[in-house]
This record gives C-alpha cells, structure tokens and sequence, in this order.
C-alpha cells in the first residue's frame, strides 16, 4: 500500500466518520469503503439464516461468503444492525475472515479511503494519513437518534444513548480488540462542529498528508 495514498478514519460508533469518509473520498476522487457495514452484513445474513450471532465458527463462515455486491442492502443501515454488527465483530474469525477484504480495497492502485475500526492499525497500518473520529456519546446518540427518525424508525434518544453505551463496552472490551486510535493519526472531536466544519477539518489534515506524501515522492 505504500505505493498509493490510503486514508484510514477510524472512530466509534455514530462519531461522524463515515460522513466525513464519504466527504474525503469525493474531495480527493477516491473510492470510499464503510467497513461497518461489513460486519453489519454479517450479522444481517445470519440472522437472516436464523444463525446465533454468538456462534462463533458460524459467524466466521458468514463473513467468509461476504461478497460486496451485497453491501448496498438498505437492511443493513438500520439500528438493528448495528447491534448486530457489533456483536459479531468480538469474534477473531469474522475479523480474520474480512481483513484480506478490506486490505484488498485500501491496495487498489492509486488508494482508497477506509472507514471503521482498526483501520489504522490493524487494515491499513501503513496508510498515509490517519485520522480518529470522535465525539461525546450524548452527541453521538442524538445523531444517531435523527438518522434512524429520518429512516422512519421509531426509539426514544435515552434508548438510544443507551445503545452507544453498551457498543462502546463491548469495542472496549478485552475480548472485543479494544478500539483504539493508531499512534500516528490525527484526533478530531466533532462534538460541537457542524457537519461542514468536521468535513473542512478532515480535508485539511489530508491534505497536510497528503502533501507530505508527495514530497517524499517527489523526484529529486
């Protein structure tokens, strides 16, 4: 990979990183791949198979049957998924089973952007600019409440503030491998930026990236 310009955006659940991804992919013309919705798609289609998403060597098939013209479902952008997602991603096999997916991506000629978790230090480890997204959870929770109210679903905010509690637990978690920023990437806390201010802050920490880049590559 150290021959195209990735960008990693890591960050917990509802942090805005997925916004901000699709934002960089199109300042810097570059294809965008939601990791998430990776695991979502898992946990979906085992449910939907009436698997146990505890069930460890099972989850491990799903995610090795996962193929991306199946990501575009609408089935996995809902609340429940998410859960789901985040409880088949404890499992090593399914995160072994979907590492040469997503490094697949993030080595396609000329680069990529990644969004998720561990993708700085896990799936692109040598990407060239790295960044990790967050916020408060009670300003996660109330973006999250208006994204599912938008899609027509129906939760009260406490319920869901809840939900971000327990997802950040269980990616916390010993058994879970805690999600945590990669040494070299650059923080951002959006919790009190506007949408348009998080996106102008993550293209200008790119770009810095990106300009260091191509200095170094620069022919002498």
């Amino acid at each position: 990979m150290s021959g195209s310009f990735v960008i990693a955006v890591d960050g917990p659940a509802a942090s805005g990183k997925g916004t901000i991804a699709t934002g960089l992919g199109k300042a810097f013309d570059l294809p965008v791949l939601d990791t998430g919705r990776l695991y979502r798609a898992v946990g979906v289609l085992m449910q939907r198979a009436g698997e146990d998403l505890d069930d460890t060597p099972a989850a491990a098939a799903r995610a090795r049957m996962l193929t991306a013209d199946l990501l575009d479902d609408p089935g996995f952008r809902t609340r429940a998924a998410g859960e789901a997602a985040s409880r088949v991603a404890v499992h090593a096999g399914v995160r072994d089973a979907l590492l040469a997916f997503q490094q697949a991506f993030a080595g396609q000629p000329g680069g990529a952007v990644l969004d998720g978790r561990d993708i700085g230090t896990v799936i692109a480890p040598d990407a060239l600019a790295k960044l990790y997204v967050t916020a408060s959870a009670e300003r996660r929770a109330e973006r999250r409440w208006k994204q599912l109210t938008a899609q027509g679903e129906t939760m009260a905010l406490a319920e869901v503030l809840e939900d971000i509690h327990r997802r950040d637990a269980r990616d916390g978690g010993r058994d879970a491998a805690p999600m945590r920023p990669a040494p070299d990437a650059v923080l951002l806390d959006t919790s009190e930026m506007t949408i348009e201010q998080a996106a102008d802050a993550a293209r200008r920490i790119v770009e810095a990236a990106r300009a260091r880049w191509e200095g170094h590559n620069r022919p002498s």
